[in-house]
Order: structure tokens, then C-alpha cells, then sequence
């Protein structure tokens, strides 16, 4: 193999409208509010758990999403989404590592789920028709703190 330069492969882009898809997220779970967490997930999304299973569709994964919801009381400031690198392919696709934080400090944690556990998504956005859409995600537990040291 010849010796190759890398390309840079990202576009820069503005990232605002990535930005609010996540500040929906949040919104979604401080109001316990499955339709507005699922709102911009494509027909044909695939959603791989942080447990190796894989949703295939919205209709899979809208299901799973309302049976989780409907198990939980929504506590404002429980849980915390935060976009750390939103990055575009194309105006058309983005990449988006995306985690959700449930131990926020000050916050009760009387009422979190138990199981519940920080965990890091990485997304891929496609903008059709000037919306953007939730095409795959996949979700892992966040374990910075074991392989982080």
C-alpha cells in the first residue's frame, strides 16, 4: 500500500437544527412525551440498544419507546442530553454523538428508574424534504470511568 495522505471526510456546517432535534429529546423525556421523542424518527429507522438488540423500523422502536415511558414517572433535570461532536458528511447527513446523563448532581434520585445508567449514541441524521430525520443510532453504556483512567 503506497503511502497515502487522509482526507478530512466532515463538511462544516451549521449545526443549530441538529442542535434542536436534541433539545426535542430533552423536552420529550422532561415530559414523559413518547410522540415528541419519536417525532423525527424515519419510517425505516434502525435503533441498536445498549444491550445488542436492534429496532427495525418506527413502528418496532415506537412500541418499545412507549412501554418505556408509560414505566416511569418524568422527572425534570433526571436525565441530560448533551451533543458533544455534530459533524456533516454532506448537507444532507449528519453524525452525531450524542449522550444521555442521569446522575445530575442536585437532582433526587429517588425517582430515577433503577437501572437506569448514562449511556453515549451516536446518530446518523439525513435531511429530506428541509426536515431532519433520525435514520440509525446506537446506543452503549457510558463506562468513561473504568476505561478512562
Amino acid at each position: 500500500m503506497q503511502n497515502q495522505t487522509r482526507p478530512n471526510i466532515f463538511k462544516s456546517h451549521d449545526t443549530s437544527e441538529i442542535e434542536t432535534f436534541i433539545s426535542e429529546l430533552q423536552e420529550a423525556i422532561e415530559n414523559g412525551n413518547v410522540a415528541l421523542f419519536n417525532q423525527r424518527f424515519a419510517q425505516d429507522i434502525l435503533w441498536g440498544s445498549p444491550f445488542a438488540a436492534i429496532a427495525n423500523g418506527y413502528d418496532q422502536i415506537h412500541s418499545i419507546h412507549k412501554q418505556m415511558f408509560s414505566s416511569v414517572t418524568p422527572v425534570k433535570g433526571a436525565a441530560k442530553y448533551e451533543a458533544e461532536n455534530i459533524r456533516f458528511v454532506s448537507e444532507q447527513v449528519a453524525i452525531a454523538y450524542v449522550r444521555r446523563i442521569s446522575k445530575i448532581p442536585n437532582i433526587s434520585n429517588q425517582n430515577i428508574k433503577p437501572g437506569s445508567f448514562d449511556e453515549l449514541a451516536l446518530f446518523v441524521l439525513v435531511k429530506e424534504n428541509e426536515q431532519w430525520w433520525l435514520a440509525a443510532a446506537q446506543h452503549v453504556p457510558d463506562r468513561r470511568e473504568v476505561y478512562l483512567k
